[in-house]
């Protein structure tokens, strides 16, 4: 009888440190899940803050990373749209479900011959037929970003030819040091 006993305080108590460990694993897990942010959410709305920024356009460019509850800026803008930086950082840091905000979003240096070459690349890329459909919108797809004398296209295109085209033409400006063509199919 002895041993059935002690059989029955084993069982009990192995079935009752695993409904304490079952509980405790449980609460666990539902605080776990209550505070992992939704990338997908914060992701979503990085994007739509970043587009509505007043002075985004053709000559800046922004990209961000979302790591968990942080928030990674980075790309460039001219000048002239410096406050675009920090617009972009105040903003981003309101997002709900945001804790931190790293603005890595480099002011390009005023240049008079950086200007003259956006202005030509701009001319000289949109005047395509097949790429003029690129400005079209409150942002455009593709982005000219000029520094130093050396151009760097951002942005999304439809297809390769059309990122090809762009790389082309881009090139053919007079004045440019290099051309590099970070365009994306999308």
């Amino acid at each position: 009888m002895g041993t059935r006993a002690s059989l029955l305080r084993f069982l009990f108590a192995t079935i009752l440190v695993g409904l304490v460990g079952f509980a405790t694993g449980a609460s666990a897990a539902s605080v776990g899940t209550a505070t992992v942010p939704d990338i997908s959410a914060i992701s979503n709305q990085v994007q739509h803050e970043l587009a509505m920024l007043p002075w985004y356009g053709v000559f800046d460019h922004l990209e961000f990373q979302v790591n968990g509850s942080e928030v990674i800026l980075s790309g460039q803008v001219i000048s002239e749209h410096a406050t675009t930086r920090d617009d972009a950082g105040k903003f981003v840091k309101s997002i709900s479900g945001v804790t931190k905000v790293v603005n890595n979003i480099e002011v390009l240096p005023p240049s008079l011959f950086d200007d003259q070459i956006r202005r030509a690349e701009f001319r000289t890329v949109f005047s395509q037929a097949d790429l003029g459909r690129y400005t079209m919108g409150a942002i455009p797809q593709v982005h000219i970003i000029v520094k130093n004398g050396h151009v760097s296209l951002e942005g999304v295109v439809m297809n390769e030819m059309d990122k090809n085209m762009a790389g082309i033409f881009a090139n053919s400006v007079p004045g440019v040091f290099s051309v590099e063509n970070n365009l994306r199919i999308g």
